[in-house]
């Protein structure tokens, strides 16, 4: 079922979208060559215990997932697309890094993603992340009341086509309130004028996910959660909590 959100509940997801902010850019401060994927999950989640927020991340586990997800963050590293685990292992010199992190703050919820390289970086990664965020800014730009969510669905695809970047045909944005995941689905491709109508108090996590190979092939790793490229290829994610006003499309993760 889609929930509308009054206007003061968007002033609640934007309170839950400013902790998400602040921890996602707390972790990119931290991320540097040898530091631990878990240390940056320690970061994150010491930013969400001082605003008295909560992980929706934490703990999850849908039906998919052979265990609960152990981190507040999601770090996914040059072939992975989503979905990684926050491990041990030490960010090297050129990583391609992709962060998604969750708060749950008086009942509401916000999420969002970065990605980001670390120390040297390779040109095809920064434009990778580039036309991520393009992808991006073209569906929230059309994420207008009287629109439908084919409008975004192309939009963010139009932009993938054009980079000549795959995408994983499963997987997309999202609605967003009380819990994490809600109605409806927010497909990456789609035809204009179609599907589900937008207004005012739909909240939707908009997520493009773009792999530079430009096979929308993936797999999942023995973790059980992590998706990787099936061509090896590098991907970024790049994510915000985005509601449809009658005043346009208004971000709730920003800082």
């Amino acid at each position: 079922m889609v929930e509308i959100k009054s206007d003061g509940e968007l002033e609640a997801m934007r309170e839950a979208g400013r902790v998400v902010a602040h921890a996602l850019a707390a972790v990119r401060e931290a991320a540097a060559v040898g530091v631990r994927l878990r240390e940056l999950d320690e970061v994150a989640h010491e930013v969400l215990r001082k605003a008295g927020a909560e992980s929706p991340f934490l703990g999850y586990r849908p039906s998919f997932a052979p265990v609960p997800f152990p981190g507040v963050i999601c770090t996914s590293v040059n072939d992975a697309v989503v979905h990684g685990i926050p491990t041990g292992y030490r960010l090297r010199d050129g990583d391609l890094v992709s962060v998604d992190c969750g708060a749950r703050l008086d009942g509401w919820t916000g999420d969002s993603a970065i990605s980001f390289t670390v120390g040297t970086a390779r040109p095809a990664d920064t434009e990778l992340i580039a036309r991520t965020q393009e992808a991006l800014d073209a569906g929230i730009a059309a994420a207008l009341a009287g629109n439908r969510m084919g409008d975004i669905s192309h939009a963010v695809g139009t932009v993938a086509a054009k980079a000549r970047c795959g995408m994983p045909a499963d997987f997309g944005g999202h609605g967003i309130g009380r819990q994490m995941h809600e109605d409806p689905h927010v497909p990456n491709r789609g035809r204009p004028g179609r599907g589900f109508p937008l207004r005012h108090g739909l909240v939707l996590a908009i997520e493009p996910m773009l792999m530079a190979g430009g096979s929308d092939a993936y797999h999942t790793a023995d973790d059980g959660w992590t998706l990787l490229t099936s061509d090896g290829s590098r991907a970024a994610h790049i994510e915000h909590t985005v509601a449809i006003t009658d005043d346009g499309p208004r971000i709730l993760t920003l800082p």
